[in-house]
């Protein structure tokens, strides 16, 4: 979808503003992956009437910016700064305040480190899930749910026991809102900070929340001398002892939080209206877990023989990658696909673009785990499948996904059949991660013998 002018150059084509403001207003996240499918994953503009940012979505343009010329394509611009008001300069920033983040928790957040945490994870959970014995056959919220227990999970064996329960109650639907509520500053990035939008009064007041929790925990270690494993106590020894050094750990604590909770239980709130709608998947699903756990309780050693359970989970990512917008800035000139990129241009990119292409996905919109068996996921292209982002800022909470989400979900299967009270279907709602626009509402149901 390019045109060649007069002198030879090409173009991308520009979707004019009638056609996509009405889509992007009615349901966002949803036109974009339209925007793509139709270019049939050619480059094209899209006219936001101050700008036009580049639609990137095929998986060889994807992998140019993300990793061949990643120097060149920031984080940084107007599609960014939303989601740097929360983050701050931090592990998701760019440059020396990515740098230094990176080289502190890196050594973190290795497949052999999460991997020594599963048997604290798995107790967590399995006592996250035991609460939920008193809500039995009862109403729950999904969203609400998941995010309480992959919580109480992720504060016990990053944070240590520097965050207590009152507060990590806190935490949790704070850092909701804060993620929930800047929607319309992703679609109006040129609307100046002091031109108030929807949103903004429940992202500030979030915001503090989230401060008023953080900032003790961050003067409290400057206050100990310790030699501990926690995120904490390894910010604390590498950063600067002075405002600076603090604001950059409190950026980082966020943004850990938010890649190590939020998204794992964004992404879990949106498989039980799959697995409502795809009884067979459910079936098998809960066969597995049957045959592989038993009546006892789950460990990290359940992990490798849940095969199916990971397909899901893979598929899972596919239709709903928690981080679905990965805003860029072209810091120079340069060239995709023979469409010169001038210095300053914004490009948009998305996994939820990029996974529903018909040239790479048969049957895009379709929930089928069988697409990640072995087999077939060696025959594809690197770059048409990648919900943790790619390139040398992949999301450090990858291998935490694939350890704390299987537990969660063998354990609370193990135990509960879940119904759901309305099938949807539900829309997507385009925030930090990608929700639903609606609540998700189910009743769990005792297993006889469990």
């Amino acid at each position: 979808m390019s045109i060649t002018n007069p002198v030879g150059t090409r173009q991308a084509a520009t979707l004019p503003l009638r056609h996509v403001l009405p889509r992007l207003l009615r349901d966002p996240v949803n036109a974009l992956a339209d925007f793509g499918r139709a270019a049939g994953g050619e480059l094209v503009r899209i006219n936001l009437g101050p700008i036009r940012p580049y639609l990137v979505s095929h998986p060889d343009h994807v992998q140019h910016v993300l990793r061949g010329n990643w120097t060149n394509y920031v984080r940084d611009g107007m599609f960014w700064k939303p989601l740097s008001r929360l983050s701050g300069d931090s592990i998701i920033s760019d440059g020396p305040g990515w740098e230094s983040s990176r080289k502190i928790l890196q050594p973190l957040f290795t497949a052999r480190y999460v991997d020594s945490l599963a048997a604290e994870m798995a107790e967590s959970i399995e006592e996250g899930i035991d609460a939920l014995d008193r809500h039995t056959a009862q109403v729950i919220d999904v969203a609400e749910e998941m995010a309480r227990i992959v919580n109480q999970a992720v504060i016990r064996v990053l944070f240590g026991n520097r965050v207590s329960p009152e507060k990590a109650e806190r935490l949790a639907p704070a850092y909701a809102t804060a993620a929930s509520s800047f929607a319309f500053r992703i679609f109006l990035p040129f609307v100046p900070d002091r031109v108030p939008l929807p949103g903004d009064r429940a992202f500030w007041d979030a915001a503090k929340t989230i401060d008023d929790v953080v900032y003790p925990l961050v003067r409290q270690a400057r206050l100990e001398e310790n030699d501990g494993r926690d995120i904490i106590s390894a910010l604390s020894r590498a950063r600067s002892r002075d405002e600076s050094g603090n604001r950059q750990m409190r950026d980082d604590l966020v943004s850990i939080y938010g890649a190590a909770a939020e998204t794992t239980a964004m992404a879990l709130t949106w498989l039980w209206p799959l697995l409502d709608a795809h009884p067979q998947v459910a079936e098998r699903l809960y066969a597995e877990i049957d045959q592989v756990v038993g009546t006892g309780p789950v460990t990290p050693d359940h992990l490798l023989e849940l095969r199916y359970l990971k397909m899901v989970l893979q598929e899972l990512l596919r239709l709903y990658p928690s981080g679905w917008l990965f805003p860029r800035v072209a810091a120079a000139d340069d060239e995709i696909a023979g469409i010169p990129i001038k210095a300053g241009s914004d490009l948009l990119i998305s996994p939820y673009v990029t996974h529903r292409l018909d040239e790479f996905w048969e049957r895009p919109l379709e929930f089928d785990p069988e697409r990640f068996s072995p087999d077939v996921a060696e025959r594809r292209h690197r770059y048409a499948y990648f919900p943790f982002g790619g390139g040398p800022h992949v999301c450090l909470g990858l291998h935490l996904f694939y350890v704390e989400a299987p537990l969660l979900l063998a354990t609370l299967l193990s135990r509960f059949r879940p119904r759901l009270v309305d099938p949807g279907p539900y829309q997507p709602f385009p925030a930090g991660s990608v929700r639903p626009r609606r609540k998700v509402e189910m009743t769990l149901h005792r297993r006889e013998g469990r």
